[in-house]
């Protein structure tokens, strides 16, 4: 709006201008080259304006003329570069859903259209790569190394490359490349720690595991997490060799991470092979309390050299005595007093486990304990039952089980994920009721079997009575053989008790155990 009335204003003026001018005509005389030329003020003005309109066209046409082909050449430009973009967005999404034949076209018309374009050069590698043609692949990522902006793309596309043919070694360095070059890449961090870990190079990982920190790719309390699991880790490949640095390491685990088993088992067994009997115990307490574990047990029971077994019990009463709710120290309890020969006071220890589905461990302990007392027939159904018994708690990660901690994982490399648990297949588990079959004796066998039954766990398929008690086997016949009376015993299943000696044959009972049997 305010264009527009100014307009109207500056042709008002002129308007203006030329009627008082031509009120007031005036003349103007001008002598020049022998000519003489007389005009009025009005007409002399409209001519220089007309003379001023004409030079302002020469020029322009002038101008336009002697411009053209470069604008020719900068329009022809543009298009080009119009076409190239349009060119690798569309090969770009060509990529994204599979479509090879359109990736390769558009990286032809982007290779011709942006030679030079970063984007061109990626777009021309990953084509390669969704061909499946490895060595070109390698050839675009190697070029894009030539360019300063296009570098780290091209060593992360050599890392890519590296990994997928298992080149390790090739892998490493391109990520200790791209750590150096700019350690703000957390990919590259993150890769090379990872590796250096799994390789079991504890100086390397904490090094790169520092950078990492530092550059805000891993928080605080996983960044302490784990340094004190590499720590640990080097703490256990250098006790024997060098106990005081291992002792060095494993304290600093400690520091950072209180509940680490490992750590307090390293620097508890060299505290005790310094005799250090009084920190080796409290150390082992302190991290008792956050994470008890069988391997912190077996290292208090045994802090102190040539004590008796009644005196290692003692000391492992004390430490079970500081977390009564956790199943460990009731077994650490048993262990120790099996050791001692206090067949009752390990019957106690166990006695609030047997009741549910006992472990492996309660299982073991009990047979155990029965062998102990002498109750032969107790042992083997105690034994019969650790077969079947849910599984323990174990160091898992990722689904594999291993006997001792690890550091690294041994599916993915990645650190700090092994855990003392349950497998997940001894939770949720059915009950599963311990049968007792009886198998009839001949009465020629009475008097030279020393038992009246053999005690058999269900679906084992093996006979537990010694070799020299068990029926040879019969003659075929064509009789129909006569099943073996099974029965449940009255008997909660986690008891094994005694053996009750009347059969349930009643037709329920027969139909329930066959089912069980089949199962």
């Amino acid at each position: 709006m305010s264009r527009v009335l100014v307009f109207v204003l500056l042709v008002l003026a002129v308007a203006l201008g030329l009627a008082w001018l031509a009120d007031r005509p005036g003349t103007i005389t001008m002598d020049w080259l022998g000519y003489r030329i007389e005009t009025t003020a009005f007409v002399a003005a409209v001519a220089i304006a007309v003379l001023v309109a004409a030079l302002i066209l020469i020029y322009a046409v002038v101008h336009y003329l002697l411009t053209r082909p470069a604008a020719v050449r900068a329009y022809v430009k543009e298009r080009r570069k119009q076409q190239g973009y349009e060119a690798l967005s569309r090969g770009l999404i060509a990529i994204g859903v599979g479509n090879r034949a359109e990736a390769q076209r558009f990286t032809g018309l982007a290779g011709r259209h942006l030679p030079s374009e970063p984007l061109t050069a990626l777009l021309r590698a990953q084509t390669a790569q969704l061909k499946g043609d490895k060595e070109a692949a390698r050839g675009a990522f190697e070029s894009m190394l030539k360019d300063p902006e296009t570098k780290l793309l091209g060593v992360r596309g050599l890392f890519l490359e590296a990994q997928r043919s298992n080149d390790l070694a090739a892998a490493r360095a391109l990520a200790e490349q791209a750590v150096n070059t700019d350690p703000k890449l957390g990919w590259g961090v993150n890769a090379l720690f990872d590796m250096q870990a799994r390789a079991g190079d504890w100086d390397g990982a904490l090094k790169t595991l520092a950078i990492a920190r530092q550059n805000g790719h891993v928080e605080a309390a996983i960044a302490n997490r784990r340094r004190a699991v590499l720590l640990t880790a080097e703490a256990r490949d250098l006790e024997n060799s060098d106990s005081d640095r291992a002792f060095t390491l494993a304290s600093d685990a400690l520091k950072l991470a209180p509940s680490l088993v490992p750590a307090a088992e390293i620097a508890g067994r060299i505290l005790v092979s310094r005799g250090e009997t009084r920190q080796a115990t409290r150390l082992i307490a302190k991290t008792w309390k956050l994470s008890p574990h069988p391997d912190l047990a077996m290292v208090y029971a045994f802090a102190r050299h040539g004590d008796s077994p009644r005196e290692r019990l003692k000391r492992v009463k004390q430490l079970a005595s500081l977390t009564p709710n956790d199943i460990e120290g009731h077994i650490a309890v048993a262990s120790a007093s099996i050791e001692a020969h206090d067949w009752q006071e390990a019957r106690a220890a166990l006695s609030p486990y047997i009741e549910d589905r006992p472990s492996a461990r309660v299982c073991t302990l009990m047979a155990r304990i029965e062998a102990g007392e002498g109750d032969r027939g107790r042992e083997r159904e105690w034994l019969a039952r650790a077969v079947r018994a849910p599984r323990d708690r174990a160091w898992i990660a990722e689904g594999y089980v291993s006997d001792r901690w690890l550091p690294v994982s041994p599916i993915s490399g990645a650190v700090d994920v092994f855990a003392w648990k349950a497998p997940v297949d001894a939770i949720g588990r059915g009950d599963d009721t311990l049968l007792i079959e009886e198998h009839p004796v001949p009465a020629q066998d009475v008097a030279s079997a020393p038992e009246p039954a053999a005690v058999v766990a269900a679906g084992s398929g093996k006979d537990s009575r010694p070799e020299t008690t068990r029926p040879k086997a019969a003659a075929p016949s064509s009789e129909k053989k006569r099943e073996p009376a099974v029965f449940v015993p009255e008997r909660p299943p986690d008891d094994p008790g005694v053996a009750p000696t009347d059969t349930d044959e009643s037709p329920a009972s027969l139909e329930r155990l066959r089912a069980a049997q089949i199962r």
